[in-house]
This record gives C-alpha cells, structure tokens and sequence, in this order.
C-alpha cells in the first residue's frame, strides 16, 4: 500500500504548548515513512472545509523547530463544532471529499472534548461511506477536565502560571496591607471543573501563603460563610488572598457571573466573577479589595511553562501518528500515571467516544473539608504536573516566538459556501 498524507488541525482554545504537539505530529509524521505530506488546517476544521491546507513542507525548518516553544495556535484554531450527522451531512461529505482530492488517509485532531466528538463522528462517518480515513485525537485543554487520561496536555503549565501568579499577587497584598488592600481576589478560567483554580493552592506552603481561600465549582458558594472566612483571615493575619474560578455557583447552580451569551460550542459565556466577589467584600465588610483576571495570558504564559507539560504535550502528538501507522483510527491519545514520586508517566489510549462531551471533575478527596482549599492528595495529584522549566530562546529580551508563513496547497474543489 501506497502512502497517504495527512492533515492536523487545531481546535478549541489554544495552551502554551498546543504547538509543541503540532510539533510532535509533525515530526513525527515526517519521519514515518508512510506519511507522504503533512499538511495543516488554516483555522482549525474551518480550513479542512474550505480547503485552505497549509503546506508544511514550505514552512521554513526554523520555523516547524520552534513550534515547540510557541504558545497559541500557529496554524488557527476553531471553535466550529460538528453536529449530528444528520443535521451536519454537507459538512461531512465535505470533509471526506477535500481529503479525497487531496489524497488524505490520516486527520489528526488536537482538541478537548468536544473535539473529540468531532474525532468520534468523523471516524465514524469515513467508515461508514467507505472512504478510508483514519482519525486521531491529540489531547489538549487547560481545564484538565477530560476523562480517562490522568491528565491534559496544557494544564500542568497553566497551572504553574496561575500558582506563580497567585503567590506574587498575594505577597504584594501581604506587603502593602496595613494602608491599602485587605483583599486580593484571583479570578481562574474553569467553567464547571476547578482544577485550574484548585492549582494556585499549591503556593500556599505556610499559613501566610495565599490563597487563603479557594472558590470552586464543585462546592456552591455561601455569601455568609464566606465572608466570614474573609474577615477572619484578615484579623488574623491582616490580609487575605482569594481565587476564586469563573465557574463558581450558588447552592441553586447557577453561575455567579454570567454575560448572557453563548460561544460557538453553545456554552453559557461568562466573565467578571473576580469583580462580584470584590464588590461583595467592598460592600460587606468595607475592605479595600485589589483583583486581577489572568483570561488569555494564562494560556499563552509559555515563559513559565512547566517542562512536564511541554513533553507531555510533544509526546502525545507522535504517538497519535504511531497509533495510526499501528491501524488505530477513532481513539484519543491518554497520559497514563505510572507512580507518583518520582513521578513516572507512559502513553496508552482510548476511544474518542468515551472522551466526547464527558467532563472530569475535582473529586471529593481533593478538596479540604471546608470546601475552601485542596488536600495533600491533590498536591501529590498536581505538583508533578508543574515541575521543571523550559524557557523558550530570548531576544531582545523578549521570548523569540514564531509566526507561521501558512502557504497554502492549491485549491482543487470549488468554494465552499457551507
């Protein structure tokens, strides 16, 4: 059998180190010997469908090697998400036909759970119109909420960022207290899983170390008890450092903030928590409240990414293109943790299905009692996941990331207007 060429697309948001697994795909695909081109969507899946294919083999070597310590999304990403395929046929049959006419044997999706769904409904599609297409999912979320894998390539340095960040935010509150911010209030991306918030508690090593107090999604939140917390963490230690994720929600589950409108994958947008528990504290208790709202910097921080994450994240992408070489097709790419100190971790995988649309939560045993912090099993959980640097080259004093040039392969199907 001949070779085939394949396709990779990013989905969702970008991490610091989804690059790092476009790289590992790459490479990987280059050096397989059964791959003939790589190419890339130009915008995730919107590419695929517009047949807008980036050649990667005119993208300059320089520029595919610092892949690895790019952050964002160097060929585009979607947010685009494939229905049922009875309600999404044209898209389908799109798909299949730009890959025929490109002669495309392989599509590597690097995506969260809905991706996978797409990784699932795609697979399934191809078989079933017997056109022979293999379809592999790479992980990748900052909200570590996919099931199966023990974690996801982009929290272990999202996590760092936002313990890092908490632990400067809060010895700046800690200095500056006595005649000015009482209160210091961190707001985390999250939607219904709080692992991201969950992170910043691993800078809390002494009683002083903020955050004092941790807001999740998993424990509703009591106005009353918690700024009872509040004020007795100040009149105890003069300060208090709190995060609290955009997930955050009442006894009645609904969120603390939300803007009212929905994204592309139809979920609820929200934003400004930080600012609702600040003006909570401002108006009960009268103290002088300082915030901050990390949003997009925490995904891109590839200055402060976590080293296991950036090989987690280049491992997943070549194993994705072994297990295709293997037969695999319709399956995610999974961390297996092997033991815990020293850390060891390995590769397996698993269905596309059983990841699709599922959410993993923060399990009981990794939140304190009060519901207002992590325990020590979550610390022996997470610390692994944040441990090691990789510093991405400096010039000029900046981090010297790439932009991709994205060539495109001719076009040979007329435009699409799906």
């Amino acid at each position: 059998m001949g070779k085939k060429n394949a396709v990779y697309a990013q989905s969702g948001g970008v991490t610091s180190v989804i690059n790092a697994s476009a790289y590992g795909c790459i490479k990987a695909a280059q050096a397989s010997g059964f791959i003939d081109a790589i190419y890339c969507g130009n915008d995730g899946i919107n590419g695929v469908l517009e047949e807008k294919l980036i050649d990667v083999s005119r993208e300059s070597p320089e520029a595919i090697e610092a892949l690895r310590y790019t952050p964002s999304g160097a060929f585009g990403s979607a947010r685009r998400k494939l229905q049922h395929v009875d309600e999404d046929r044209a898209h389908f049959e799109r798909i299949v036909e730009v890959c025929d006419a490109h002669g495309i044997g392989y599509f590597f999706y690097n995506g969260g759970n809905d991706s996978m769904d797409t990784v699932k409904k795609l697979s399934d599609f191809a078989k079933a119109s017997g056109y022979p297409l293999q379809v592999m999912g790479i992980p990748k979320t900052i909200d570590n909420d996919l099931p199966i894998t023990d974690n996801s390539p982009g929290f272990g340095s999202v996590a760092k960022y936002n313990a890092v960040s908490m632990l400067e935010g809060s010895l700046d509150t800690e200095s500056m207290h006595r005649d000015s911010t009482k209160v210091f209030v961190l707001e985390t991306m999250g939607r219904h899983a709080g692992w991201i918030a969950a992170a910043t508690g691993l800078a809390t090593r002494s009683e002083r170390d903020g955050p004092h107090l941790i807001l999740l999604p998993e424990v509703p939140f009591d106005a009353r008890k918690f700024l009872a917390a509040v004020e007795e963490t100040v009149k105890r230690l003069g300060f208090c450092s709190v995060t609290v994720s955009e997930g955050a929600r009442d006894a009645e589950g609904k969120f603390l903030s939300e803007s009212g409108g929905t994204d592309a994958f139809g979920h609820v947008q929200l934003g400004g928590v930080g600012n609702t528990i600040q003006e909570l504290v401002k108006g009960e208790l009268k103290f002088k409240t300082h915030g901050a709202v990390l949003d997009y910097c925490q995904r891109s921080g590839r200055h402060v990414a976590s080293a296991v994450d950036v090989a987690q994240a280049q491992a997943c992408g070549e194993r994705a293109v072994e297990l295709a070489g293997e037969g695999m097709n319709g399956a995610m790419v999974t961390i297996q943790r092997d033991a815990d100190d020293p850390y060891r971790w390995s590769l397996g995988h698993t269905d596309a299905g059983n990841i699709a649309n599922q959410e993993k939560v923060l399990p009981p045993e990794y939140i304190r009692e009060d519901g207002y912090h992590v325990t020590d099993a979550f610390r022996r959980y997470c610390l692994p996941l944040i441990e090691g640097e990789d510093y991405p080259p400096y010039r000029e004093g900046l981090p010297a990331y790439v932009r991709m040039e994205r060539p495109l392969v001719p076009a040979k199907l007329p435009a699409y207007e799906g």
